[in-house]
Parts: C-alpha cells; sequence; structure tokens
C-alpha cells in the first residue's frame, strides 16, 4: 500500500516506465485499481518488480501473502515463481479478491494461487496447527494494529534462510514524527523498533515504496 514518490507524478511514471517489466494483466490490475477511491492501497510497479525480483533470487517457491487487496502483488510473485509454485493469500473481502481473481486468471497464474477469505491471524493459527509450512517468501499488507500478530506468525511458517517483507513500515513519514500517535503509527513503530532489535532475523528497512521491512529468519 502507498509509495513514498506520490505527489511527483513526473518521477513516479518514469520510475514505472523504467523500474518494472510489467505483463498485461498487472497494467490492466494497476491501472484499473488506480481509479479506485481506495487506490492509495496497492503497491507500485516498482515494488512489484522487486518482489518479483526477490522471489527469484531466493529460489521461492512457496509465497504467503496476508492482505492481498486486488491482487497486484500475488499476481507480481505468482507470476516469477516456478512452474511448480504456489501462492496463499489472506484476506477478508470478497469485493477486492473478486478483481485479483480476474487479473490472475486473465496472467494465467490462477491455479498456483489459493485464495482463503476471513481473519488473517485465525487462518494462520490455523496453517500453523496443520503443519503448512514452511514458506520461502511472506508479505505482509493488511491492518496494521496486527502486524505484530501476522509477523509472530509469520516466524513460525516461513523456513529458515526464508524473507518475511512487511510493507508500509515508513506509513508516509509518519513514524518519525513523534508527535503522531494515531493507532496505526503507534503499531508501525513499535514492530519497528522491535524488529530492529530481534535477533532472530537479520533485518533491513527500505525505502521501497511506503517502506518495506525485510527480515530474513536465521
Amino acid at each position: 500500500m502507498g509509495r513514498m514518490l506520490r505527489g511527483n507524478d513526473q518521477l513516479e511514471a518514469y520510475v514505472d516506465a523504467n523500474g518494472a517489466r510489467e505483463t498485461p494483466a498487472q497494467i490492466r490490475c494497476r491501472e484499473e485499481t488506480a481509479a479506485m477511491p481506495m487506490a492509495m492501497m496497492q503497491i507500485g510497479a516498482d515494488q512489484g518488480a522487486f518482489m518479483a525480483l526477490t522471489a527469484k533470487l531466493i529460489g521461492a517457491t512457496r509465497y504467503l501473502e496476508i492482505g492481498t487487496f486486488t491482487g497486484y502483488s500475488a499476481l507480481s510473485v505468482a507470476q516469477a515463481l516456478p512452474v511448480n509454485g504456489a501462492v496463499i493469500c489472506l484476506d477478508v473481502s470478497k469485493e477486492f479478491t473478486d478483481r485479483a481473481r480476474k487479473y490472475w486468471k486473465e496472467a494465467g497464474v490462477e491455479s498456483k494461487i489459493d485464495l482463503r477469505l476471513g481473519p488473517g491471524v485465525d487462518e494462520m493459527d490455523r496453517m500453523i496447527a496443520a503443519k503448512e509450512g514452511p514458506f520461502d517468501f511472506v508479505f505482509i499488507d493488511a491492518d496494521k494494529p496486527n502486524y505484530d500478530a501476522y509477523y509472530e506468525r509469520a516466524l513460525k511458517l516461513v523456513r529458515q534462510g526464508g524473507l518475511i517483507a512487511l510493507d508500509n513500515m515508513l506509513w508516509s513519514g509518519a513514524v518519525a514524527d513523534p508527535a503522531n500517535n494515531d493507532t496505526n503509527t503507534v503499531a508501525i513503530r513499535a514492530l519497528n523498533k522491535k524488529i530492529h532489535a530481534d535477533d532472530r532475523v537479520d533485518v533491513a528497512l527500505t525505502t521501497i515504496g511506503d517502506g518495506v521491512m525485510l527480515a530474513r529468519k536465521k
């Protein structure tokens, strides 16, 4: 969700044109979503390209996503996975994910994607109990107050050496403003601090999109 480049349309367009090789389905998904009232929830083309390349670099075959919206991030990674790759998407909105299914089908990756609707924490608990891991790559982009809960469960589901990526960890810069204490900002700020000190993972907080925290499980 969100991009730090927003507000500089010329630069954003340049990055989209030169920083990503989008398929027709990705372009349609991104452009149609951009016209929606909640368009800020969508990641940019550059972040999608970063995630796809990351999946290839770590040799991912299994990808778990918490928070799917209209499907751009899942589409980007699913296209990057090998033929035997598998994606599990957790979301609460049938309305938004019905749109996602359309783009996945257009791209020919719908058979790779298992979409599960319902509260993410509950589904992750069920997955842990059912021993559905390990995953190579986990992406968290959902409700911010539950980010810590998603992170802890992701650590149980990702393999050793696997990667957890958390979106919106700069929250449009609000995390750096000590006077900003709204619920989402407080939750993200606390988790940034926690992950930075967490010796279970190697970390890098990047300025990609609206801030992507990368945590590699040791």
